[in-house]
């Protein structure tokens, strides 16, 4: 089992040691213009910046334009997109740059140029192993949301009983709702647990706060952002 967790890990980090990724490139839509990121950062559209579902902020790409072979360097401050085959959001003047801005959409490589310091280090993590009690019962209620404004995430998780169990702790501990998003990377499904639905992101950042000696790599989300 931890040979397997291990394999996973190395699949969903092998962009850090300079291997190449493809997929669909994407580019942030205007209203989005200083809005915070999940670094913190406000989204500007004329810096050289994207989201990315697990490399560690501050790290800095190359993106190729495989259409046209043109090429961009970004830094990543940013989450997502969470749409199945995307592999990066880019700033609106980092997709000029690779001239796709009619498309929408255009097929890209990417690869890891600098690392940064590292201390960015929101990304996938999956739970080596967990012992689990012979009988081990869970109530579920659930129901398909459209959930607004702002949460804490907590983590990414693969294995339902890592899920289950933190996801019951976390509505025992803080008394806030949790609520779990699907998101597909490189073809394989894992759960992000968010905690609380807060109205503004100054709510969110104080409960963060209040998170951040126990679970030192959470982060806010906006539950809306597409």
């Amino acid at each position: 089992m931890r040979l397997f967790f291990n394999l996973i890990f190395l699949l969903l980090t092998t962009s850090i040691f300079g291997q190449t990724q493809t997929g669909k490139a994407s580019f942030y839509a205007d209203k989005f213009e200083g809005r915070p990121t999940a670094s913190g950062e406000k989204y500007k559209h004329s810096k050289a910046t994207a989201a990315h579902k697990t490399l560690p902020f501050g790290t800095k790409v190359r993106v190729t334009n495989t259409t046209n072979n043109k090429t961009v360097d970004v830094v990543i401050n940013d989450r997502g997109p969470y749409v199945d085959g995307r592999i990066i959001d880019l700033s609106k003047s980092a997709a000029e740059k690779l001239d796709f801005i009619n498309q929408g959409l255009a097929d890209v490589s990417i690869v890891v140029i600098d690392a940064g310091d590292g201390k960015g280090s929101n990304q996938v993590m999956p739970i080596s192993n967990v012992s689990v009690e012979e009988k081990e019962y869970y109530d579920f209620e659930i129901s398909r949301l459209q959930p607004s404004g702002f949460g804490v995430q907590i983590g990414t998780y693969q294995e339902l009983v890592n899920l289950m169990r933190l996801a019951d702790n976390l509505k025992n501990s803080y008394k806030k709702k949790v609520t779990v998003q699907v998101k597909i990377l490189n073809g394989v499904k894992f759960y992000s647990l968010i905690v609380g639905q807060f109205s503004t992101r100054n709510k969110a950042d104080s409960f963060l706060g209040s998170l951040k000696k126990k679970f030192p790599d959470a982060f806010i989300v906006e539950y809306n952002r597409n």
